[in-house]
Formats: structure tokens, sequence, C-alpha cells
């Protein structure tokens, strides 16, 4: 893998996974563990991160809508986070660490729901751009088979919409990330998220010191 940029100049990082892999448990341990080591931090999350983001979330996760106005939605809540949340952050040198972003959605509206990944590729670029786009510079996959991440949310909390869904659909998402890694694997670095927590967070701290994330 190639090594992160300088995180005194700045770094992007995303968490991605299907709902129950665990990704969110590890996001704030790793923030700990960077500004243990003097950087600054930011912490965020998608849909989300701004006040209009925020609102656009609660829609997202409550109401019933079809694939083209999730994704719509989700890419007008993302313009709104990269001008207003994650790019200012970046220009100031800070550590960005972002559950979900982009994958997510390719993941979710493309692979989950069955949407046209031409458009959402279109999406992309429009609010990701001009060239060259927005990408986070990390990003750390959660892989975790559907079936064990639904024994984990049973009972866990009221699931929203989408935690909701049969395990099928959580099998195509999985696939969609898949996907989106073989596709990037220089970003992308697989995280086994089956076993308990520790062992969990050692690939991630592993990881982020191989790519000198961490010293």
């Amino acid at each position: 893998m190639p090594p992160l940029p300088s995180t005194r100049t700045a770094c992007f990082v995303t968490f991605e996974g299907i709902d129950g892999a665990g990704k969110s448990s590890h996001i704030g341990t790793l923030a700990e563990a960077l500004r243990a080591q003097g950087h600054t931090v930011l912490q965020t999350r998608e849909p989300g991160g701004t006040p209009l983001a925020e609102q656009l979330r609660e829609l997202l996760l409550r109401e019933a809508m079809d694939p083209l106005a999730e994704a719509l939605l989700m890419f007008a809540a993302r313009r709104d986070h990269l001008l207003r949340v994650i790019e200012p952050a970046l220009a100031r040198g800070e550590v960005v660490l972002c559950d979900r972003f982009t994958d997510a959605t390719f993941a979710y509206q493309g692979h989950g729901r069955g949407f046209d990944l031409a458009v959402l590729s279109q999406l992309e670029e429009w609010v990701q751009g001009p060239a060259p786009l927005r990408q986070p510079h990390l990003t750390l996959w959660f892989d975790l088979p559907p079936t064990s991440a639904a024994e984990r949310l049973a009972g866990a909390r009221s699931p929203d919409k989408f935690e909701a869904l049969p395990v099928a659909f959580f099998e195509r998402v999985a696939a969609g990330y898949a996907a989106r890694a073989a596709a990037d694997p220089g970003r992308f670095a697989r995280i086994d998220a089956t076993p308990a927590m520790p062992a969990v967070w050692a690939q991630v701290e592993a990881v982020c010191r191989a790519r000198g994330l961490l010293a």
C-alpha cells in the first residue's frame, strides 16, 4: 500500500461496512489514538455532518422513497458536508474520520437497491469534482457476513428502514463493497470484523501504522 499523506498536512479516512459490522465503534478509538500523538482530528458521518445534511439523514433513514430519490438526497447531503465541513478541515491540515462516504452509496443504493451505477458515477463526478475527484486517502472496510451482522443487530435498537431490510439485501450490499474494494485496492484496507472488538482494533491499528497514519 502507498503511504498516506502526512497527517500534518491533512488526511481523509472513511469507515465503511454493512450495518452491524462494528465500524462506528472504532472511529472514536482511532480519534483518541491520533489525538494522543498530537493530531487535530475531526469526526463526522454520512449522511449527516451539517445541520442540513442531518435533516436529510432523518428523511433518508425513516421515509419511504425510490432509489433515485435516495441517491439524490445522499449526494445533496454529501455536497453540503464536503463544502462546509470536510474540505475546510482538510485545508486546516486536520485528520478527517468519516463514518461512511460515497462507497456506501454505491453499495446500498447501487448494489443493494439495484440503482444504475453509471448514474451514481455521474453524481459522484458532479458532487466531488471537478477532477481530480475528492476521495478518501484511506478506506477501512469492515467486512462481516450479513448473517452475523443481523445477529448483532437483533434487539440492539429500533431499526431504521435499512437495518430492517432482509439479509438478502445486505448480501448485495456486501458484494457492492467488495466490488468497490477490488476497483480501488490502493485505497481500501479490508478489516475482518468477525472477531471480538480488541482483535478488530488490532487490525485497524496495524493498517494505520503500516500506512503512516499512526506513529
